[in-house]
């Protein structure tokens, strides 16, 4: 476990998943993040190189059929501390054979964690190594603790978007795939309040927010969190059965839908990067 702090934060990150285990708020001596369970035994995980299911949880490349689970391998790897400052930590995940059997590219993944006062700034970078393009998609999954205090309930908070938003929700089916036609949810609103129903068949996944910041607010305590993910396509939000969290999950990358066909280079919203190339991207958790 790696720690690092300012006057105002302290975080820790574990080197498996690289997976952010805590945010506290020394200022107000609270812990952000869910403490983890039987209910749902992660707390913050990294998503690469795909987000969700695939169609019969396999795809095809260069003529090859491949299989990956769920959300990809990275938050089940071990990741090497590649360097350590007094308020950043950076972490690395390398292609191995053990990846390329189930994922033909060679790569350095990296997750960078710096604390800029009350924000935690998270960048990922991924490096195409290899000679030939390489198609991937990398998300967030940070499941903050509602309620943040003892006396709250979860449906004393909702989620406020910094724009009005018209939007659908796309839906799941049992197997974790996008269905083909969505459904009205937001209509004009910049508020979703929360209860748990919202999720009794899964996340609720948008594709097309105008949004850029999601926070997490009561109108019965000032404190909160502030999601900012410009950059990041697509968006789910996402509670489990008995769980005291919500995860609000910036993604570049999202399922396979219903109608997929499997190719991972018609994988909608699948990245490309060139050989000997670099991409990067940045979201940021803001703790009040």
């Amino acid at each position: 476990m790696h720690t690092i702090s300012n006057e105002i934060i302290r975080i820790q990150v574990a080197n498996k998943g690289a997976e952010l285990q805590s945010i506290y708020n020394k200022q107000t001596s609270l812990e952000y993040l869910w403490s983890a369970g039987p209910e749902w035994p992660k707390k913050s995980p990294v998503l690469f190189p795909i987000i969700g299911e695939l169609k019969n949880k396999q795809y095809t490349y260069n003529g090859n059929i491949y299989s990956l689970s769920r959300h990809g391998f990275a938050r089940e790897k071990e990741f090497v501390l590649e360097a350590q400052t007094q308020n950043s930590l950076t972490f690395s995940l390398t292609s191995s054979e053990e990846t390329k059997s189930v994922y033909p590219f060679d790569f350095i993944f990296r997750v960078i964690y710096r604390l800029e006062e009350n924000r935690l700034i998270i960048s990922y970078e991924v490096e195409n190594k290899g000679e030939e393009e390489m198609y991937f998609s990398v998300g967030a999954h940070p499941a903050f603790a509602l309620p943040l205090q003892p006396h709250l309930q979860f449906t004393d908070y909702y989620l406020q978007f910094d724009k009005k938003e018209t939007t659908q929700r796309w839906p799941l089916t049992d197997d974790g795939l996008i269905k083909t036609t969505p459904t009205d949810f937001l209509v004009d609103t910049d508020k979703l309040p929360l209860h748990k129903d919202l999720f009794s068949k899964d996340a609720i996944v948008f594709k097309d927010l105008t949004s850029s910041t999601i926070s997490i607010v009561s109108d019965a305590s000032p404190h909160g969190v502030n999601v900012s993910f410009e950059g990041f396509p697509f968006m789910g939000i996402w509670n489990t059965k008995g769980g005291d969290f919500v995860c609000i999950e910036p993604w570049c990358g999202i399922a396979d839908s219903e109608n997929s066909s499997g190719n991972l280079e018609e994988k909608e919203g699948i990245m490309q990067l060139d050989a000997d190339s670099k991409w990067s991207n940045t979201f940021s958790i803001e703790v009040f």
